[in-house]
């Protein structure tokens, strides 16, 4: 898939800037013949490269495949091993890793971050251990990690082949095994012994061979961990809070990013905030419907929110300690309010600490429609005092009323319209229930009530 480039310099100008022509001190000529010999050397030393055209051969080869011409020069003068190098040997190269499925963009990557990949010998020794795999349908992205990170790593094809045995020793699904090779280093994978303990973490939780291969495509970070400083700390902390084995797999199923994940004494921090928030007994309930250890993930999802936006650890939980409605509203939804806070009040995130319940409100119903009738009064200088965070938040919706918008008419359709109190409404009474039912009279009861009336008289 060759693409052609245009090119601002000419091609020449830039191999021959790249071909570095060797200096020779000054030196003092004692005899006429000393002096040809060294005018020979000079004249030799500057007469044109018998390279050169090899040169040129293989730089039109790599802009045709998208090689940029700006990295051009930088990149044959740092890898001078191409200078033995034929056109023909770069061009079955580059075949090669087309073959993988690579694009341009892969192509220019994989040749920038490993130029070795332009040495046939090299290149075809990881296409026969690509092949010995017994892997299905490699993708292009893991046959470019791959290369790029033995370029970093000086691996070499039975370290990959090594790492493929141990997981398929335990069962791993090939999608699963892709997913690792590209996120985790080979030196991790090869140390069998280790790398089985931290398997055996998650089975020891009831978790199937299919289960665990999921967990570990969904999330192979996590065998990067330390076992004895990380993982078998927070095993044991999941074990000491009398977590439930089948809660511990449901929630390594659903969310295992976010429980592996999880420092050391995180977990029982997340379940003490849990433990003594002072909250309604319906929102308690809502809050806990998916067990505590579900909830422990939340309040870790919600506390990472905060902190991404600049609070501290302390202030994020002293937030959903004194504003437990937090954890029952999306992540969406906080994030929405946050921006607003920073974007429309123009507000720093630290406000969140003096008024938490500013995220335990509606936005749309309550905090716009305010802002709305407050931002109309400014502008026709209808406040006579500063209004805060606190009339936004903490003012009941009569007491809003009562103070901003019934002295002015027009702010009624702004605010949602008029406010009124309800009338206190009695149960019916029994005189009601038991009332006879009416009949409509007939001209025939009229006819008999006269004749009725007639005879008394």
């Amino acid at each position: 898939m060759g693409v052609r480039v245009s090119t601002n310099l000419p091609l020449r100008r830039i191999l021959y800037e790249c071909l570095q022509i060797p200096s020779f001190p000054t030196q003092r000529i004692g005899s006429f013949s000393r002096h040809l010999a060294h005018h020979r050397l000079i004249q030799s030393a500057s007469s044109p490269n018998p390279h050169f055209s090899q040169h040129i051969s293989i730089a039109g080869l790599l802009l045709r495949y998208g090689f940029p011409q700006c990295q051009l020069h930088e990149f044959i003068r740092k890898n001078r091993f191409l200078i033995n190098t034929s056109p023909s040997d770069v061009e079955k190269c580059i075949g090669i890793l087309l073959s993988f499925g690579l694009n341009q963009n892969s192509l220019v990557s994989i040749l920038s971050s490993c130029p070795r990949t332009l040495e046939l010998e090299f290149l075809r020794k990881w296409q026969v251990g690509f092949s010995e795999l017994g892997l299905q349908n490699l993708s292009p992205s893991f046959v470019q990690k791959t290369l790029e990170r033995c370029a970093k790593l000086t691996t070499e094809p039975d370290d990959l082949q090594r790492s493929v045995r141990v997981m398929k020793n335990l069962n791993f699904s090939d999608k699963a095994i892709f997913r690792v090779l590209e996120e985790v280093p080979l030196a991790i994978i090869k140390n069998s012994f280790d790398f089985g303990c931290k398997i055996d973490l998650l089975k020891g939780v009831g978790l199937k061979n299919d289960e665990v291969s999921r967990i570990c495509h969904l999330f192979p970070g996590f065998l990067s961990h330390n076992l004895n400083a990380r993982l078998k700390p927070l095993f044991g902390d999941l074990q000491d809070l009398n977590f439930r084995p089948d809660e511990v797999r449901k929630a390594l199923l659903n969310s295992p990013k976010l429980l592996l994940s999880m420092e050391v004494g995180e977990l029982s921090r997340c379940l003490d905030l849990l433990n003594s928030m002072k909250c309604r007994l319906p929102i308690k309930k809502k809050i806990l419907r998916n067990g505590q250890l579900s909830a422990c993930i939340e309040v870790k999802l919600r506390v990472d929110c905060l902190c991404r936006h600049g609070l501290i650890h302390r202030d994020a939980f002293k937030v959903l300690f004194i504003e437990p409605r937090v954890l029952i509203y999306d992540l969406e939804d906080i994030e929405k309010k946050i921006d607003f806070l920073l974007c429309k009040l123009d507000l720093c995130i630290e406000h969140l600490v003096e008024f938490p319940d500013y995220l335990g409100v509606n936005l749309e119903k309550q905090i716009i429609p305010r802002l709305n009738v407050i931002e109309h009064l400014i502008s026709i200088g209808g406040l006579g005092f500063d209004v805060g965070m606190k009339h936004l938040v903490r003012l009941s919706r009569l007491k809003f009323y009562n103070l901003f918008v019934k002295p002015y008419p027009e702010c009624e359709n702004i605010f949602g319209g008029l406010v009124r109190e309800a009338k206190p409404q009695h149960p019916t009474g029994m005189w009601k229930l038991f009332r006879p039912q009416k009949f409509l009279d007939t001209k025939e009861d009229v006819k008999n009530m006269k004749q009725f009336m007639e005879s008394l008289v």
